[in-house]
């Protein structure tokens, strides 16, 4: 009971609390009873949680069977008749222990009935905090309030009509984050904190100068609502006459839908639109059921990671590595499971995989949908709430609330896959491949070859081999002049790319910038091409859509490129050193240490008495011991708080990390300085105060690692060494196997091994593909497809459907298996 309790992180907890309006969460669990969890707004006077614990009979303290009960859920007591909308209320919990498969139940908290563990485990699964709150606690607590402003709102009678679409800041040429003034019309730009997108302010300007206190965004409209933002009370509001305010300036909401930039409504060439076309909307989509089709719930901006980990669960090795180990991997899991890596990627996989939570609905549930006007059968999938709370964590972009992009968090989520292997077991190895670098110097003609370590190919988009340029030209002229005369834009017309052109722009050579030539010791000009040293199991494709405008927010292509289902990039295989070509010599470019770092290199063994105390304090504020805080200021040679920190990250694991410093053999300069720069220890291990100082120089912990112990410790040759050996930046296998070897013999004689890959033919069959909606990846909404049983299947967050019309060529990020020769 302990291990499964923490596993699931259920939340919980005795006691009463205040909850705000809202709706009913629900936990999904494998292998235990459906946790409903009371959220914001339903009034609720009063739940009971149920834990489930596998035992033949428990004995009640006077010696009889405990009393059967009919139900091991929560069971909630909604007042339906009082006003929803009301003041906040409070609530009681109540805990239970559920017997299975008896359903015996056991009010918690009990001591003298159970076991003590299963006492141990039920008080840690009702005071744990679930990722539910971690990830999303203004839910729990705040509803949006009704602006004080909605009921008495003034709107002046001045004509102003807000076309349909091609909507401009009327101080800026902005044509994005744009805000309707709900006093007078104005369309004008927000801030940046708005939506996470750029602005000048100009909306805030215009409610300073006028004091109009509501605005819209534009974009955001549906029938069920919008954004609203109140200037005066400096927060998003709710507009309960939202409606009748739009309707003043000629906005219909029943007629409405949100869309990523607002350029258009469902009357607008709604079969043209990308939203429309990728998420296939117009036809009638069935939805699927069973294992392998459940759907991901979308936590507000999670749809990037929904995408990819459905094309991941596609992939055999994947299944294999974590469902297929599922007993393993949850009995062996740590006390706390919910910090695991593998644990959380098998819970994940078991959701997706399983099918017991994609069931079509009974009979009984499709009457009430039909009663209720429901014609499409509600598909709930399962909430991935908990996992992204862990693969997120300590990383600044996919723990935040934004939209990220899928291809950075796939090769995230690959570095996580690498890090936390069951065993000799890696299923990213199907993924990796080696990428043959030539690099050939211009003057002399001289060539050198090296090998890297990539998951996917990135292929830039060919725009100047459109083949209709004449209508895009066409089409360009139009659209200008509608909105500068605020018309609707006119039908959208996308560059048609032939993929051949963008695979000839992959292969076509591309110039070095900053290329140093070891033939004539000097800058010179320098042009790379890059082909195949293997080809990977299973290739994955990103269109290099997205670029940077003059503001530097990213932009988009929106083109069409015809990618085929079958794919053979046998001609890219790399071919190695050409008979004549004459390989640059190995010398490495000089390096220039700055002073300041020699000199602190010489005298890094300082007298414990000498550090610095204030990077001591800096360190100790952000909370780590004071003792681990002198050794980290010790052993980087009083070279700043920032190196220290460093020195914490990578040390504070370790057992004695917080033990007080100690010097045993401390004799002084000469005798540090020799263990420094001369003979290497019983365990090869090099210094930390110089991998600091290389690693402080933006190189790799790994790549500093293997340096100095390829160069017996030396600074310089080890910086030299860096320079020289490129195709050992990730090889990080090498460095863990070294570190945990602790025979000296073995670790002095031990090469390093090149990155496992499985190459073979390359021949391709694509299987899935990621298409992204919107203008950027800092916005907009992922969907991925799927080639499963002969059939394409659509994945659009929680829903999961037969797919009638997959856009294949409006794909992002494109999934290949490799076809057996």
């Amino acid at each position: 009971m302990q291990r499964r309790g923490a596993l699931f992180g259920m939340p919980g907890g005795s006691g009463s609390r205040k909850m705000a309006a809202g709706d009913i969460g629900e936990l999904l669990v494998p292998h235990m009873p459906t946790i409903r969890v009371p959220r914001s707004g339903d009034r609720v006077y009063k739940s009971e949680c149920a834990f489930s614990y596998d035992s033949p009979k428990v004995r009640g303290a006077s010696g009889g069977a405990l009393p059967k009960r009919r139900n091991s859920k929560i069971f909630l007591d909604l007042d339906t008749d009082d006003d929803l909308n009301s003041d906040d209320y409070e609530y009681e919990d109540e805990a239970k222990l559920v017997i299975f498969p008896d359903h015996y139940e056991i009010a918690l908290p009990n001591i003298e009935e159970l076991p003590a563990l299963v006492t141990i485990a039920c008080d840690a699964v009702l005071s744990s905090k679930s990722p539910y709150r971690k990830q999303d606690p203004d839910t729990w607590e705040n509803e949006l309030p009704v602006s004080k402003y909605a009921n008495n709102l003034t709107q002046l009678d001045n004509g102003v009509r807000i076309p349909p679409s091609g909507w401009k800041c009327a101080r800026c040429d902005l044509r994005e984050n744009l805000w309707l003034n709900l006093t007078d019309g104005s369309v004008l730009c927000g801030k940046w904190f708005f939506d996470s997108s750029g602005g000048n302010g100009h909306a805030l300007e215009h409610y300073r100068d006028m004091g109009y206190p509501l605005a819209v965004k534009l974009g955001t409209i549906t029938p069920d609502g919008a954004d609203v933002y109140s200037f005066q009370e400096e927060e998003p509001v709710l507009d309960p006459h939202l409606a009748k305010h739009l309707a003043h300036f000629g906005i219909d909401m029943l007629h409405m839908h949100g869309t990523e930039n607002g350029l258009r409504d469902n009357d607008i060439k709604p079969r043209v639109s990308e939203w429309e076309v990728i998420q296939e909307t117009g036809t009638k989509l069935k939805p699927m059921y069973g294992p392998g089709y459940t759907g991901l719930k979308n936590l507000g901006n999670s749809c990037y990671l929904s995408s990819v980990m459905q094309a991941i669960f596609s992939i055999p090795e994947f299944q294999r590595a974590y469902v297929g180990n599922l007993p393993r991997i949850f009995d062996y899991s740590p006390l706390d499971p919910t910090q695991d890596f593998n644990t959380q990627m098998t819970k994940l996989g078991h959701g997706l995989l399983s099918g017991q939570y994609s069931k079509p609905p009974v009979k009984s549930e499709l009457i009430e949908q039909v009663m209720k006007e429901e014609h499409k059968p509600q598909q709930n999938g399962i909430s991935p709430r908990m996992f992204k709370a862990f693969v997120s964590k300590s990383h600044p972009e996919f723990s935040s609330n934004r939209q990220q992009d899928a291809q950075e968090f796939f090769l995230h989520l690959v570095n996580l896959v690498e890090r936390n292997r069951i065993g000799s077991e890696n299923p990213s190895d199907v993924f990796r491949f080696l990428v043959e670098e030539r690099i050939q110097c211009c003057q002399t003609r001289k060539v050198r070859y090296t090998e890297r370590v990539d998951y996917l190919m990135q292929l830039p988009v060919a725009m100047e081999a459109a083949t209709n340029k004449d209508e895009l030209i066409a089409y360009e002229l139009t659209r200008r002049e509608a909105e500068a005369n605020r018309r609707p834009l006119p039908e959208v017309v996308r560059a048609k790319i032939p993929f051949s052109a963008c695979l000839q722009a992959f292969s076509e050579p591309e110039n070095v910038d900053d290329f140093w030539s070891s033939a004539l010791q000097a800058k010179s000009a320098g042009v790379k091409t890059s082909r195949f040293a293997s080809f990977p199991e299973y290739l994955v494709v990103q269109i290099k859509k997205f670029t940077f405008g003059l503001d530097w927010v990213p932009k988009k292509f929106d083109v069409s490129i015809d990618m085929p289902d079958l794919l053979d990039i046998n001609h890219l295989r790399a071919r190695g050193l050409q008979p004549g070509e004459e390989e640059l010599p190995d010398i490495s470019p000089p390096i220039v240490i700055p002073d300041d770092s020699k000199d602190r290199l010489m005298n890094q063994f300082i007298d414990p008495s000498d550090i610095d105390e204030s990077s001591v304090m800096q360190l100790a504020e952000m909370g780590f011991p004071l003792e681990a805080c002198r050794k980290a200021v010790y052993f980087t040679g009083n070279m700043g708080a920032e190196v220290a920190f460093n020195w914490i990250i990578v040390h504070m694991e370790e057992p004695d990390f917080a033990e007080p410093l100690t010097m045993p053999g401390y004799g002084g300069a000469a005798s540090a300085g020799a263990s420094v720069f001369g003979a290497t220890g019983l365990d090869n291990q090099p210094p930390e105060e110089i991998v600091a100082i290389i690693t402080s120089m933006g190189f790799h912990r790994n790549q500093a690692i293997q340096a100095l112990r390829a160069t017996n410790n030396n600074l310089e040759r080890a910086l030299d060494w860096i320079f020289s050996h490129p195709e050992f930046e990730e090889d990080s296998d090498f460095v863990i196997e070294m570190e945990n070897n602790a025979n000296a013999n073995i670790i002095s004689e031990a090469k390093p091994e090149g990155p496992r890959v499985k190459d073979g033919s390359g021949m391709y069959e694509l299987f899935a593909f990621i298409s992204h909606m919107g203008t950027s990846t800092m916005s907009g909404h992922y969907v991925c497809h799927i080639k499963k049983e002969g059939r394409w299947v659509i994945y659009n967050d929680h829903k999961v459907c037969a797919s009638e019309r997959p856009p294949k060529d409006l794909g992002y990020m494109y999934f290949y298996r490799r076809i057996p020769s």
